[in-house]
């Protein structure tokens, strides 16, 4: 009985081919149902229409069949809309095989030589794929029967007279060529049939062949998972001694090179200890185990202990160590501690290790949501070999190490950035690399957390440390003489750390080694705090805790007892709190974690707090040193925008310049060399001018410069399509840094920086870098961008327009206006005539009073006008419609050396 349940068990289908299913009846009744029932309705009107067969029987199975075409859509749209499938299919196969398959085949004036009987192989194909074993030999079976009694009422009605058409001498051969026919039809039917359940076989042994690899693998998982646990848990113990007394060490006035050494010996063990966590954490984010633990902690320490443990590594790589902290990053954060420290101590001894000369530097920054909510970013920038831009998609991956010839001599896992992304995501935040390789990268994680206290830590005024590797003045956190404490576990010497960690508290500890001398000690003594172990043996630590909660003439039934082990495997903190622990410390342990453990779990009026909070803070980052806060968004544009230097200032956008090459050299355009001192020299000299955009090196530069400023970076350029555009070369840069988005504007000029300024007040109101690229492109099409030029001549010059063109245009007194389409320069109207009724035909073309034109600003971005020119145009521009603000801007000399003097343009936006 047993043999047989496990049977049906094994050919029961899994979820997988159960999916598979559903996609082939999905597949299949897209395919079969429609050509099947137009196949019907085409050859029907070819019959009424073309034979003439017209009849009542006739219209009545046209009728019927559309009863069928509607119902078995129907049941097709609900069997995939409601996920039915397997209860609505078999009704849809009965429907098929009895009514719709015979009907088709009825239909044909002659079945066997139509070919009509085809449609019996394309049914027993629907059902093979669809179904198996019992209901596919049920709908096989029907189909066989009606095969064999339209080809037996054929036969009778041909060869018993029924048929009119039947000649007698041809009687043999006409019955030889239908039992050839229908034989054919079975043969074919059958090879079908046997085919494709036999492939469909395969199919699935080899599902099922993989399935039974699945588990064998999710077994070895979880032996691996049960290793790598059981490794830490033995690593851990000795750990926590060396860890723990070595603390003990350091809070002794020992001489400096002892506490040198000991400061040596806690960052390795604390280095060693990470080691055993990234490789820990691997193998529960393989296993998906992986969980967070959020509670209250203080950022100040969890920095400084941070740094305290990887400014040595700096040190003895000669590398300068900076941390800039923001003044208003809250001074208590809820998260998951640990593995935030995890996450930096990953990303910054990484920048350590591939840093040979420079500096490595981490800031930290808060970005406020609202009152309960803030990301934090942490940014860890080094001066180390970078990162090729082609390695950086392999970055994250596990056990994979980028440039890895050049980087064989370096040590490392290869689990230490993979371990980073996983929890990054885990806790809903985002990490972003930018570098350019052999000058240094910059790593971003943010982080959102929440807010447990709104005090921020301020701007102290704080000092570095001379030498962090000498002992840090260790200050107890609080007294309580009155409070006993018991702590529990096999190893003598994590008794004897624990002890000697809170030995400064004047905390009453008694310490035992065993569960069932816990239990003789709780039953004549009380104790305010129990610190348990787990593994232990004989009696192990939840079943000592159950015991001490139920134990009859027990002192501590109402104690808080917290799990204090080396077993720090998947689901260890939910097992712990399932079992009833009031709290879960992992081994190896910190003094300040242990006192601040033991604080929250005394009654508070036996606790006496000891120092100051504020004091203790600056004391934990006297080694930070004073920040700028980073822009969350920092806007960035070409010198090409044609915006006013003050309003650029002040609007936060960051400039960069193209370059104007001349005879005389080379220059940065705008700052280097100004608009009429070059139309002047390219009149007197007939000289050709061009005018170079920056390159990928230079895009990269800069974009590494303004990363000192802010955290996300968003590029307004030139259009893309204008000949010599910086657009390429910037998008090309931007492939190098993560937080560098290029938007192609279309657009060049005054309408590209009209664009820049919509991107800065977003960025000042506190978009995020998405909202504002959104934005700014959705307004592209709201942007209007045309320039009225005087004469081609300077086109010319430059070698834009044929020399030809340019004397006809300036003999006909023709004034072309280049307008901005999809990116475009191209000749929007041409106007003849003077100057002046060129200009003011421009004018009122352009600001027209029907368009919807936004009043807010209007830029008249000109090239060579004289200030009674430009009153003029104002003059004009005042009797059509007014302006909150009107900015005449001479034009960048990389955009006036092809326009030449007494050339203007309107460049605005409009309302959507």
């Amino acid at each position: 009985m047993a043999t047989r349940k496990n049977k049906r068990q094994k050919e029961a289908l899994d979820p997988a081919q159960i999916e598979q299913k559903n996609k082939l009846f999905l597949v299949v009744s897209v395919v079969i149902f429609p050509i099947l029932f137009l196949y019907y309705f085409v050859w029907d009107i070819y019959i009424l229409m073309i034979l003439g067969g017209a009849s009542f029987s006739k219209c009545a199975d046209i009728h019927i069949m559309i009863v069928m075409a509607v119902l078995i859509t129907i049941l097709t749209f609900c069997a995939i809309r409601f996920h039915k499938i397997p209860k609505i299919a078999p009704i849809i196969t009965f429907l098929l095989v009895l009514i719709v398959i015979p009907e088709v085949i009825a239909t044909s004036t002659d079945v066997l030589k139509s070919g009509s009987f085809m449609w019996f192989i394309a049914g027993s194909l629907y059902i093979i794929i669809i179904y198996e074993k019992k209901l596919r030999i049920l709908f096989l079976g029907i189909e066989l029967f009606w095969a064999v009694f339209i080809y037996g009422v054929t036969y009778i009605s041909y060869f018993l007279g029924w048929s009119s058409g039947a000649a007698t001498k041809n009687y043999v051969p006409e019955l030889a060529n239908y039992i050839s026919s229908f034989s054919a039809f079975l043969i074919v039917c059958g090879m079908v049939i046997f085919m494709v359940s036999y492939q469909m076989k395969l199919q699935k042994e080899a599902m099922n062949k993989i399935r039974t690899q699945n588990e064998e693998i999710d077994s070895l998982n979880k032996a691996q998972s049960r290793f790598f646990s059981s490794m830490s848990h033995e690593i851990r113990t000795p750990i926590n001694t060396i860890i723990g007394l070595n603390e003990v060490t350091l809070r002794e006035n020992a001489s400096p090179q002892i506490n040198e050494n000991a400061a040596n010996i806690q960052s390795a063990g604390k280095m060693l200890l990470h080691l055993i966590n990234d490789i820990l954490d691997m193998s529960k984010i393989e296993s998906g185990q992986m969980e967070l633990t959020l509670a209250p902690y203080q950022t100040g320490s969890m920095l400084s202990d941070i740094v305290n443990m990887l400014y040595l590594r700096a040190k003895e790589k000669n590398l300068e160590f900076s941390v800039q902290v923001a003044p208003d990053l809250p001074m208590e954060l809820i998260g998951d501690e640990m593995r935030i420290r995890q996450i930096l101590i990953n990303i910054i001894n990484n920048a350590i290790k591939y840093t040979a000369e420079g500096s490595v530097s981490l800031s930290i920054e808060c970005e406020k949501r609202d009152k309960e909510m803030a990301n934090i970013v942490y940014s860890i920038t080094d001066t180390g070999m970078g990162i090729k831009k082609e390695s950086i998609p392999y970055l994250f991956t596990a056990f994979k190490r980028v440039d890895e010839e050049k980087n064989k001599h370096i040590e490392g896992t290869g689990l230490g950035l993979s371990i980073v992304k996983e929890l990054v995501d885990l806790m809903g935040g985002k990490i972003t690399v930018n570098s350019i390789y052999t000058k240094g990268s910059t790593f971003i994680v943010e982080i959102p957390q929440r807010i447990s206290n709104q005090d921020a830590i301020g701007a102290l005024n704080m000092k570095r440390h001379k030498d962090l590797s000498m002992r840090r003045e260790y200050h107890q956190t609080f007294e309580a003489p009155d409070a006993k404490v018991l702590v529990v576990d096999d190893t003598a010497a994590n008794l004897l750390v624990a002890k000697k960690l809170l030995s400064e508290t004047k905390v009453s500890i008694t310490t035992v080694s065993s569960g069932q001398l816990a239990l003789q000690k709780t039953m004549e003594n009380f104790y305010h705090v129990i610190f348990m172990d787990h593994l232990m043996p004989h009696m192990d630590g939840i079943e000592c805790m159950h015991k001490i909660k139920n134990q009859i003439g027990g002192q501590c039934k109402n104690s808080a007892i917290i799990a204090l082990t080396a077993n720090a495997g998947p689901g260890s903190a939910a097992l712990y709190e399932r079992e009833g622990f009031d709290a879960y410390l992992v081994k190896p342990v910190t003094g300040m974690a242990l006192e601040n453990m033991l604080r929250g779990h005394l009654p508070a009026e036996l606790v006496n707090l000891t120092g100051s909070n504020k004091e203790i803070l600056e004391e934990s980052l006297s080694w930070s040193s004073a920040q700028k806060k980073k822009a969350p968004v920092l806007i960035t544009t070409e010198s090409v925008a044609d915006l006013p230097e003050e309003l650029a200032e002040q609007m936060g956008i960051h400039i960069l310049p193209h370059m104007v090459e001349t005879t005389a050299g080379l220059f940065q355009d705008g700052s280097e060399i100004e608009q009429q001192g070059l139309l002047s020299y390219m009149e007197k000299r007939h000289a050709l001018v061009n005018t170079k955009s920056p390159n990928v090196d230079a895009h990269e530069e800069f974009f590494a410069q303004q990363l000192a400023y802010a955290n996300h970076i968003v590029h307004i350029s030139i259009s893309s399509l204008v000949a010599g555009s910086g657009c390429p070369a910037a998008m090309e840069a931007a492939e190098a840094f993560d937080n560098v988005s290029v938007i192609d504007t279309g657009h060049l000029s005054s309408g590209q920086g009209l664009l820049a300024i919509v991107a800065a007040r977003l960025a000042r109101e506190g978009k995020r870098q998405d909202e504002i690229m959104a934005k700014v492109e959705q307004m592209k099409s709201c942007t209007h961008t045309s320039f009225i030029v005087d004469n081609l001549d300077y086109m010319s010059l430059n070698k834009q327009v044929e020399p030809f063109i340019a004397r006809l245009t300036k003999s006909l007194m023709m004034r072309p206006v280049l307008t901005m389409k999809k990116g475009k320069i191209g000749v929007g109207s041409i106007y003849f005539g003077s100057r002046e009724r060129a200009w003011r035909k421009y004018i009122t073309k352009v600001l027209n009073p029907l368009m919807p034109i936004d009043r807010s600003i209007l830029f008249v971005t000109y090239v060579g006008l004289t200030t009674a020119d430009l009153k003029n145009i104002k003059e004009q521009i005042d009797g059509i419609m007014s302006f909150n603000q009107i900015i005449f801007q001479k034009a960048s000399p990389a955009i006036a050396v092809n326009c030449g003097p007494g050339t203007f343009g309107l460049l605005y936006m409009t309302e959507k």
